[in-house]
């Protein structure tokens, strides 16, 4: 493997959506909290899921269908590990992709227990027919068979057991509305704040035995775009940086040593990030440029600058969408260093 394909890898690892490697590994999963007592932000999410699973609880029922949106890294697989610990329910986690056949729908479904969970990432890129298989079972907690064809044709319902699902989308707008509304409660995970940042760090640094002191985690948390899991993955760089080139404790100086080798400025912005509005600046006079263009121009996916690059940079105001296309701000010229020569808004 060459160096510039680590170096990608290492740079789409800090911020990308998709479940990584690392992801997995124990002393990642234990950064996870177990409980809603300990879930850090998203205090208008955490109170809806506490009354809602409390009430489930009292009714011995199983939790209405629950689906979280919002961008990636924000803790919506998380929220559902949490959801079965607390609802005493299996977790099965499948995504979108992974389900091309109504048949692989049908085998997970046919295999749940009463209150069991079943979370579904990326359920927006689910395919038409296998969606088609979800609308009744949600409903119903039932599955329609066919078979044979034409004046053969027979239907037959199997039963499933009461089970939730919990979907995970970072494009809500994809989502039809068919299967929108069989959902019964409906949720968006906004970029958390500082200050939420900062506990998250101190408790990450307790569980991984690393002493940070405040003016550093408050560094670091100002630097990880709103996102846990950016927040945790950079405290582990950080950690190790410290290791070896200083005594292992965190301070806000070590902090910005660390990220600046991490391509990680003081606003948050990766290399892609910067390279994203340094060629919506260079190459298209600062825009309105279309995503596809930017996408060909950069050698990158258009989903992956939609989902992972496009919602930090349209949170902090350094790119303005119109309906003619992308768009950088005056607040993006002036952080990279560029003179304003006209009024970009």
């Amino acid at each position: 493997m060459s160096s510039d394909t680590l170096k990608r890898g290492d740079l789409k690892g800090i911020v990308d959506e998709a479940c990584q490697v690392q992801d997995q590994a124990p002393e990642i999963q234990s950064l996870r909290p177990e409980r809603l007592a300990e879930y850090i932000g998203q205090k208008e999410v955490v109170d809806t899921l506490k009354i809602a699973i409390e009430a489930a609880l009292l009714r011995a029922e199983p939790l209405e269908h629950v689906i979280f949106h919002g961008p990636p890294g924000l803790g919506k697989t998380t929220l559902a590990h949490i959801i079965s610990k607390e609802m005493n329910g299996r977790l099965t986690v499948t995504s979108g992709p992974a389900l091309e056949k109504g048949g692989d729908l049908i085998g997970i479904l046919t295999h749940l227990e009463d209150g069991d969970i079943l979370f579904i990432d990326e359920i927006h890129r689910l395919p038409k027919t296998v969606e088609e298989f979800l609308y009744s079972a949600m409903e119903d907690f039932a599955v329609d068979f066919v078979f044979d064809k034409g004046i053969h044709a027979r239907s037959h319902r199997y039963r499933l057991n009461r089970f939730t699902l919990v979907g995970a989308t970072t494009r809500v707008g994809l989502l039809s509305a068919p299967l929108r509304d069989r959902f019964g409660l409906f949720r968006n995970l906004d970029f958390y704040r500082t200050d939420d940042l900062v506990q998250i760090i101190q408790r990450s640094a307790d569980i991984l035995e690393v002493t940070v002191d405040d003016e550093g985690a408050r560094s670091l948390a100002e630097r990880s775009r709103g996102t846990p899991r950016i927040v945790n993955r950079l405290l582990k760089r950080v950690r190790d940086y410290a290791q070896v080139r200083g005594d292992g404790r965190i301070n806000k100086a070590l902090v910005e040593a660390a990220l600046a080798l991490e391509g990680v400025d003081a606003e948050g912005l990766t290399r892609l990030d910067r390279r994203y509005l340094k060629t919506i600046i260079d190459y298209y006079h600062g825009g309105p440029v279309g995503i596809e263009a930017i996408a060909a121009t950069l050698q990158e996916e258009a989903d992956t600058l939609v989902d992972v690059v496009e919602p930090f940079l349209l949170k902090i105001g350094m790119v303005v969408r119109t309906s003619s296309g992308r768009k950088a701000s005056e607040i993006a010229f002036r952080h990279l260093g560029y003179a304003v020569q006209k009024k970009i808004l």
